[in-house]
């Protein structure tokens, strides 16, 4: 790859950087708005935890659909088609008046928004060259950061002084990069594939059994999600192109990656849930000074993203993983103990968790890219990817439902179950992590 192809490359990233970050920013603005969301439509913290979730496991089906599909058609036109239908959602949900209308465009917002995140990676693995991938990689960790801390921000300044439904009107942004990416993008060929539709179906079918269940403990829900997860693994043995490819199942180090970016993703998820929540319940602030209070964390990660790139590209990405692993640790641990002291506890230990986060988002992206063969980058990021969003999703509606062990008025020891298993997540994380190391030492030798 020439020098000034590299260069185009890495101008694309930081285009794509760019829609990452609107797209993260969907999420978080919307987390911000969820009390006044919940009190307008009248709903219990599990019911409006959906708002987040749902968003996720569309999130969690598509990405891997987009990244499946980029094995054989071109990333720009599926970047583009993404775009496309996340924006004309975003215009959509700006005139819901009702708790379906705002469902059902967050999820056609999710079933486009999919494609970028995904994408993004994917492209990045495969046009980047290894010894500046670790770069474009925090770099898109970066804006996601970036996205996390303005989206309290700008949704919370919107909710105050607009309403929630002008939330929608930032994410129809996206498109303007859409002519952007069709000049800057490589133009790929086509080429011959199929695409398993039924197995994508029985994996959301799974995935949002499992969610249902975790929220009502019906056994039906469990027992319906045990019977499609069983027919999914069948159909992945049995079809030539698979939705999910066994092959990645059955590298025993990646799927320890996996493990660890579920406790991860779920624990971020659950904190994004909480903190509003104990801000507005525990300490009487406006979604305005809850932005405030979250967005310094998220800007000390993106800003530090770019020395993260370099740690990871000199030291490796083992190394920035199991620092991320301690500092995620130490901010679960701050606000168990001392998220009821005052918001500055919640705003260190956030700013903690961010930083955290970001690192470990990034890292251990770019160790997918390395340990697997080239054919299967694009389906390990996606399947890592789709791993992202279950985390997210099943942690919002866990933090919902341990929350909903106490009665509202919430006081800050309702918080305290909750916050305690956000630390046992980030130990099962851990012992993911140092598996993962264990087995891969193991395949190398």
């Amino acid at each position: 790859m020439d020098q000034e192809n590299q260069s185009g490359y890495f101008k694309t990233v930081l285009l794509l950087s760019s829609a990452v970050w609107l797209v993260v920013m969907n999420t978080t603005m919307f987390n911000v708005a969820l009390p006044n969301i919940l009190t307008e439509f009248s709903l219990q913290p599990s019911e409006g935890a959906w708002i987040v979730s749902g968003y996720s496991i569309v999130l969690a089906i598509f990405t891997i659909t987009y990244t499946r599909l980029s094995d054989y058609l071109p990333i720009r036109k599926l970047l583009i088609t993404g775009i496309t239908i996340f924006g004309s959602a975003s215009l959509a949900g700006f005139f819901a008046d009702s708790f379906l209308w705002l469902m059902g465009a967050r999820l056609a917002q999710a079933a486009g928004a999919a494609a970028i995140p995904g994408l993004s990676m994917v492209f990045a693995g495969r046009f980047i060259p290894f010894n500046r991938r670790g770069r474009a990689m925090a770099l898109i960790a970066s804006a996601s950061s970036l996205g996390f801390g303005l989206g309290p921000v700008v949704g919370g300044a919107i909710t105050d002084y607009l309403n929630w439904n002008y939330l929608f009107m930032v994410t129809v942004l996206v498109m303007l990069v859409i002519p952007i990416l069709f000049r800057l993008m490589p133009s790929e060929p086509s080429q011959q594939g199929r695409f398993d539709l039924l197995g994508a179906l029985l994996t959301g079918g799974g995935v949002t059994l499992f969610l249902l269940y975790i929220s009502t403990f019906h056994w039906y829900f469990l027992t319906a999600g045990i019977v499609l997860i069983f027919m999914l693994w069948l159909r992945i043995n049995r079809t030539d192109a698979p939705f999910i490819q066994p092959e990645l199942l059955r590298r025993t180090p990646y799927r320890w990656l996996l493990y660890m970016t579920y406790f991860v993703f779920a624990t971020h998820f659950a904190m994004l849930f909480l903190i509003p929540i104990m801000l507005q319940q525990v300490y009487e602030h406006e979604p305005a000074a809850i932005g405030l209070i979250i967005f310094p964390g998220a800007m000390l990660s993106a800003v530090a993203a770019i020395f993260v790139g370099r740690l990871m590209d000199r030291f490796g990405n083992i190394t920035v993983m199991a620092l991320a692993q301690g500092v995620l640790i130490l901010s679960t641990l701050l606000l168990f103990s001392l998220g009821a002291v005052n918001v500055y506890m919640i705003m260190l230990a956030y700013m903690f968790t961010s930083f955290g986060f970001s690192s470990l988002s990034s890292s251990s992206t770019n160790e997918v890219s390395r340990i697997l063969p080239d054919p299967e980058i694009g389906a390990g990021i996606g399947m890592k990817q789709q791993t992202h969003f279950i985390g997210s999703a099943s942690g919002s509606v866990l933090a919902g439902i341990l929350l909903e062990t106490s009665t509202k008025p919430y006081h800050a020891d309702a918080f305290l179950l909750p916050f305690a298993t956000l630390i046992m997540l980030m130990l099962l994380s851990l012992v993911s992590y140092l598996m993962y190391v264990k087995k891969s030492a193991g395949v190398q030798s």
